[in-house]
């Protein structure tokens, strides 16, 4: 039986990817010597670093005058980094969920933090609108996508002061101007790849203006210098996001991958809306093509173990929702085919003939 993988994250990579990386385990490109036991400073490694920076380049269309990095830590790292490099007295942050949350108490740390909207007094259920970014602060923070809640910023806001976005789990889901932000970061482990590489795409300019001092591993432009090799880098997650960009510009590039998700995304809330035991989580004008998160009605409440069970043995892998929602997440990241999205709906058709 076929599995369907809507794991929030660690998620599905494509297919292709997982085996290319597998054979590079065993033998990287013929050399005779695993992936994970040459040398970062290599001859064999240095193409597949440069050949993955020059694709997060071209894919996503980054302006002159940006850099590219690779790091570790994952994005809670960047949750300090961000205000150790930028944050020279204010901040402003737009609350939208427990990533959000996190990386605005870090922030504080560093400096005043301005917390500009939250819609955490309704569980953050929606993406909040209608508020004032102020322009005295040194960069406005804001993550795109929220996995726990399935809310999600679909186009680029317009921002007086440098914007700096968490795009852990929506980069590459659709085009995006970078040249409306001050610096991107975010985990691999959505639609990138493995866990252990964190992205950071930040606009050189904006580096070297704080006054305090950051320590080396802290600081961007040191990295930058040093092309994202002052320590040694995840080299086998590295290996896997050039085979995932690869793999993303044989399909179309990001305007593909925008068709594809907009139609998984119809397809499920389509069925959401429409199946007498189901209800979505989100606001409609915030739901995320990333993470769609839903449960059953009040008053069939008593019934979600019932589907949880239905939906394993039809082949659904990772839906079950955060504690925090409850029900159930389904997450459609680039890798999962529209297949997997009609078995689910299939299954969600089912339950309701059942009961």
């Amino acid at each position: 039986m076929k599995k369907h993988n809507f794991g929030a994250g660690p998620s599905i990579l494509p297919r292709e990817v997982i085996e290319k990386t597998a054979n590079a385990i065993l033998d990287f490109n013929g050399i005779g010597l695993s992936i994970l036991e040459i040398s970062h400073r290599s001859k064999d490694f240095q193409p597949v670093l440069d050949e993955a920076v020059a694709l997060f380049k071209e894919l996503l269309d980054i302006p002159e005058g940006y850099s590219v990095i690779f790091l570790g830590g994952g994005a809670s790292m960047q949750f300090c980094m961000v205000p150790y490099n930028l944050l020279n007295s204010k901040a402003a942050y737009l609350n939208t969920g427990v990533w959000a949350s996190k990386a605005q108490k870090e922030a504080k740390a560093f400096g005043e933090v301005v917390e500009v909207a939250s819609s955490k007094a309704y569980n953050f259920n929606y993406i909040p609108k209608n508020y004032s970014i102020p322009s005295d602060v040194d960069y406005f923070h804001i993550t795109t996508n929220n996995t726990i809640y399935g809310t999600e910023l679909l186009k680029d806001i317009d921002s007086p002061v440098p914007l700096v976005a968490d795009m852990s789990s929506d980069i590459f889901s659709r085009p995006v101007d970078v040249s409306k932000y001050g610096l991107i970061y975010g985990g691999a482990q959505k639609n990138l790849a493995p866990a252990g590489v964190t992205f950071v795409i930040v606009k050189n300019e904006l580096l070297g203006k704080v006054n305090r001092h950051i320590p080396s591993m802290l600081d961007y432009q040191i990295h930058i210098e040093n092309g994202s090799m002052f320590n040694t880098p995840p080299v086998l997650p590295i290996y896997s996001a050039m085979e995932t960009l690869r793999w993303l510009k044989a399909q179309g590039g990001l305007q593909e991958m925008e068709k594809r998700n907009i139609a998984k995304a119809e397809l499920l809330y389509n069925e959401i809306d429409r199946n007498k035991f189901f209800v979505g989580t989100a606001n409609e004008t915030d739901r995320s093509r990333m993470n769609i998160c839903f449960v059953l009605k009040p008053e069939y409440a008593e019934l979600e173990a019932d589907f949880q069970k239905l939906a394993t043995e039809r082949g659904m892998i990772g839906i079950k929702g955060h504690r925090s929602v409850g029900g159930f997440r389904a997450s459609t990241y680039n890798a999962l085919t529209i297949d997997s999205v009609q078995a689910l709906v299939d299954c969600m058709k089912e339950f309701e003939k059942l009961h």
